[in-house]
This record gives C-alpha cells, structure tokens and sequence, in this order.
C-alpha cells in the first residue's frame, strides 16, 4: 500500500503505532518499526530529556527503520520541561515527531529548524485545520472511540474523518477505534492515508505490560471502558475496573469535582505499577472501545500483515465485486 503517509514517512504500511504512557519504549517502537509500520517512542515515558535520548539511541540499536517520538502536552500533576524534552528530541536527531495535547506551536520552529515532521493528534476538525495552518505536516485524527483524551465534542470517526478528507489539504491518519484489516480499508475508504493504533498495539508480544492486563483486555467487550475527568472538562477514557467505577461515582456527585477527591486514584506511578505487576485494579490505563475486538496476542509483525492482508483482500475482492456486480 503506498498513500501519503507512507511517502511521507518512508515506511512500508500505513500504520502508526501511536504514543503511550509507560508503554512506547524502544522495544515496542522497535517492533513495530521493524514489521514495517511507524514505531512511536512516548518522551514522557521517560523521567527526564537525558533519559529520553538515551532510549532514543537503545531503539536505533534495535532497529534500522524510522521511527517517532511522542510529546503530549497536558496538564500534569507535577511540572514538565517540556522546552528540554522538545531540544533532547531534536538533539537525538529524530525526523518524526507526534505531538498531543495542547497546541504544538511554540515548538514547531525548533522541530521544523531541524527538519522534523510533525504529526498532531486532534479530536476535532477546527482543532485539524488550526493544526495544518500552524504548519504541521499532518495530523491525526482521533474519534470518539479513542483511548486516553478524546476532547468534549463526542464525535466519532464515521463523521470526524470524512469531514477531514473534505477539509484538509495535509495528510491525515485515522486514530481511535482501529484495530484490523477492515478498520484500516474503512478507514481509506473514508480519506485517510493510514491508521493509528494504541490499545491494539497494547495486546501484543513485544509490549511491556503484565500478562494480566493483555488478557482483561482480550477477554473485554466494547463496553468495558469508562469515561472519567468529564466534570473536569477533561475526559479521559480507560479500562473500566473498579477504581475507574470509583472515579466516576465522585464525579457523580452533586457539586463541583475536587480533583483532590480523585487524585489518589489516578496518579500515574499506580498506573506504571500495574502494568509492572498485574494487580488490575491497582490503578487506571488507557484504553480504547477498540478492546472490543481484540481476541489474540500476536507478534507486532503478525498483527500488522494481517491487518494489512486483510484489508487488501476487502478492497481487492470484495468492494471491486460489489462495484462490478
């Protein structure tokens, strides 16, 4: 498959694996590179920027491939320097670059200065086209269905992504919901130039998470994740256990949320430990609707050429025989 984001990119297939906290480290980046899509190293995975460029050298021992690296800029419970992270990342001479969270302009100057590409995560058009007049060359479009921040509109990608197809001038990606042959063919279908993936890429060998957690999510069903942080303004969907159930019964309550309430429950070192150790109701982690149709736990090459095969042979023979019937 050739689109503009496999051009653009020099990868084989047009799959992302997106970033992730405490899970996009040089061994999952590097799988995923190596099977030919786009490995994605998460900077804030690591406790400072020397950190950072450390992991960015182990992945190049450990693949020849491009590969990213993710900054997500959010509100965090304790400061991030985020300026030193942004200059690691451009020392270390990486070409790629994901960025999330809030707006990526004051540091597109030092990424665009040394010839990085810039893909920004959006879960809405205006925040898509605001991205592609700032300068970004590409944004990824993420649905409803998302893991993690899917913003406050609650539009999913069957609207989301044709609307981009008609609006945007820039390569976009399909992110949220994605998790085989017939999402990446839909997902073209609908203009995309290729998909983006995070709890599927979760549920595989290479990813660096407890067993116990591979195995909820294989066994889950599109219901089981929760919405939390929607007092907040702030939504996050993850892994419904039962401290999600608790976060969302606080917020419940009548009055305005303390995030001081909840702030126990969430922090992010629970969410490292239990995917550490497997206790699945030590913390929270992200993880999409996409759970739903997660029954295995292949190889990262296994996934992406079935992903990939599938949705040649969906194109290939099955819509040509509905056009030609």
């Amino acid at each position: 498959m050739k689109t503009r984001l496999t051009e653009m990119l020099g990868i084989q297939h047009p799959v992302v694996q997106g970033g992730m906290q405490w899970v996009g480290v040089a061994e999952m980046a590097s799988a995923v590179s190596n099977a030919g899509g786009l490995g994605i190293l998460t900077g804030l995975t690591q406790p400072t920027p020397e950190a950072l460029g450390k992991e960015i050298d182990r992945c190049r021992q450990m693949t020849d491939k491009p590969f990213g690296v993710n900054l997500t800029i959010l509100p965090t419970i304790k400061p991030v320097p985020y300026e030193e992270y942004a200059q690691a990342i451009v020392d270390s001479g990486i070409k790629i670059v994901e960025t999330a969270g809030r707006n990526p302009e004051p540091f597109l100057p030092l990424f665009k200065g040394a010839g990085i590409k810039v893909i920004h995560k959006c879960t809405s058009i205006r925040h898509s086209l605001k991205a592609e007049k700032i300068g970004c060359d590409m944004v990824s479009v993420d649905g409803f269905e998302c893991a993690g921040h899917p913003g406050e509109d609650d539009v999913t990608n069957l609207i989301l992504l044709p609307l981009a197809a008609r609006r945007l001038k820039i390569p976009f990606i399909a992110s949220g919901g994605f998790g085989d042959g017939r999402g990446l063919a839909a997902a073209l279908a609908m203009g995309a130039d290729g998909i983006n993936m995070g709890t599927r890429f979760m549920v595989t060998q290479e990813a660096p998470i407890h067993e116990n957690v591979k195995r909820a999510m294989v066994e889950a069903s599109e219901l089981d994740t929760a919405l939390i942080y929607r007092s907040l303004r702030n939504t996050a969907r993850v892994f419904k256990n039962s401290i999600a159930e608790k976060v969302v019964e606080i917020e419940s309550q009548p009055g305005q949320t303390d995030f001081e309430d909840i702030r126990p429950l969430v922090q992010g070192a629970k969410g490292r430990e239990l995917f550490e150790d497997g206790d699945l109701d030590h913390g929270i982690w992200s993880a999409g609707m996409v759970v739903g149709l997660i029954d295995d736990i292949p190889s990262c090459k296994e996934l992406i050429e079935r992903i990939v095969a599938d949705a040649e042979d969906i194109i290939q023979q099955r819509l040509v025989q509905i056009v030609s019937a």
